[in-house]
C-alpha cells in the first residue's frame, strides 16, 4: 500500500470510530488481532473505553493536526476536544470545555491497522477539570 493509502486508513478510523463512535466499522480498519500499546484484545476493551469518554465528554471530538507516514507506519498528532459533562477519573462534571494533545503511531499491514501506540497528555486534561494531582492513565 502507498503512504497516502496508509494515512487514509488512519484518518478513516479516527473519524469513523473515534469521532462518530461507529463501532460497526471496527473490522473495516483493524486486523482481528490488533495490538494497542502492547496489549492484545483491543476490540474487546475499546467500546468500554469510548463509552467512559463519551459519558464524561459527550461532544468528544479529535482534530488531526499533522500526519506523517514512512514505511508501514503512520504518525498522527491530534488534539482532543470536549465539554466535561459527566464524572471522569473521580472528578465530577465541571461544564468546562477542554482540549488536550495526543500522538498516535499506527502500523498498517494488508490494508488494516495491526499495531497501535498512542499517548495522550492526560495531565493537561485533568488539570483543566480541576485535578490537583497527576492523572492516572486513562489510556
Amino acid at each position: 500500500m502507498s503512504l497516502e493509502q496508509n494515512k487514509a486508513i488512519v484518518r478513516g478510523y479516527l473519524e469513523e470510530i473515534v469521532n462518530r463512535g461507529n463501532m460497526a466499522a471496527f473490522d473495516s480498519y483493524f486486523s482481528e488481532d490488533v495490538v494497542f500499546n502492547d496489549v492484545k484484545n483491543f476490540k474487546a476493551h475499546h467500546p468500554a473505553f469510548m463509552q467512559a469518554i463519551r459519558s464524561a465528554f459527550p461532544d468528544h471530538h479529535l482534530t488531526i493536526r499533522d500526519q506523517i507516514a514512512e514505511g508501514d507506519k503512520v504518525v498522527t498528532r491530534v488534539t482532543f476536544h470536549g465539554t466535561h459533562r459527566g464524572p471522569f477519573n473521580g472528578i465530577a462534571a465541571t461544564g468546562m470545555q477542554v482540549e488536550w494533545p495526543g500522538i498516535a503511531i499506527d502500523r498498517i499491514a494488508d490494508g488494516k491497522v495491526v499495531e497501535m501506540w498512542h499517548v495522550q497528555n492526560t495531565t493537561a486534561l485533568m488539570r483543566q477539570i480541576g485535578a490537583t494531582s497527576p492523572a492516572a492513565s486513562v489510556r
